[in-house]
């Protein structure tokens, strides 16, 4: 068994260690930007639907518990599923015109749709988190409703904000890799053409790149919050 592994992870850093697999269209500097932009571009798309809703739920308390219910379905639905969905979806409806990217398409919106119960989820909660003594105490400086949210509860509640930002991020980047089987880009790639292909070398290296860049993500996002959370600790003073 170890000489298996062992003789796995030589053929690993032999595929990483071959030129070949570093440069064109399927190299690793271009799959790897695909894999990033695609994240990038879903995270952008979720927190500008997500954030608004859970700080106005958050804020004013209104149709709280149905939204938070209701964006937590998607939890239960498979990302797969998802992506089978919105493929047919996005060819029917796509408005780029000739030569556009279905796949891309249908992956971006599968994600998007992914991040947006914690981002929700973590906005409101981190909202509904600030001390009522604090919110009157802002109130009773003269602070109108959208002053209260701007200047107390959005940096007492961004800690946990961020939190929801990182668990949507580390699920964007693992899941993304799905769009690969439906012909897109990114790092999925190399899983689909290994399994294709049998090429252990090439899926276990796809594998390596999508964990080492989770990884890096959950640390990034750590040093963040830890960061966010000493100064909303001193705000709270």
């Amino acid at each position: 068994m170890i000489e298996g592994i062992l003789t796995d992870l030589a053929a690993v850093m032999t595929w990483f260690g071959d030129p070949v697999n570093w440069t064109g269209r399927d190299g690793i500097p271009n799959r790897l930007t695909e894999h990033i932009v695609m994240c990038l571009l879903s995270m952008v798309g979720a927190l500008v639907v997500a954030v608004p809703i859970g700080l106005y739920i958050g804020h004013t308390g209104r149709f709280a518990t149905v939204t938070v219910n209701i964006v937590n379905i998607g939890r239960a639905v498979p990302s797969y599923a998802l992506m089978a969905v919105l493929y047919p979806l996005s060819i029917a409806f796509v408005v780029m015109g000739p030569g556009a990217d279905i796949a891309f398409l249908a992956t971006f919106l599968a994600m998007v749709l992914l991040a947006i119960p914690p981002i929700v989820t973590n906005t409101w909660a981190g909202i509904r988190g600030v001390d009522d003594d604090l919110r009157e105490a802002a109130r009773g400086m003269g602070m109108r409703g959208h002053e209260v949210l701007r200047g107390l509860e959005i940096p007492l509640a961004l800690p946990v904000l961020l939190v929801g930002v990182r668990i949507a991020t580390v699920q964007v980047i693992a899941t993304a890799t799905l769009g690969a089987v439906f012909g897109g880009g990114g790092l999925g790639r190399y899983i689909v053409q290994g399994f294709a292909r049998q090429d252990d070398a090439r899926l276990w290296a796809g594998a390596i790149m999508v964990a080492a860049l989770a990884i890096l993500a959950e640390v990034g996002f750590g040093w963040w919050i830890r960061r966010v959370d000493r100064h909303a600790i001193v705000t709270r003073r």
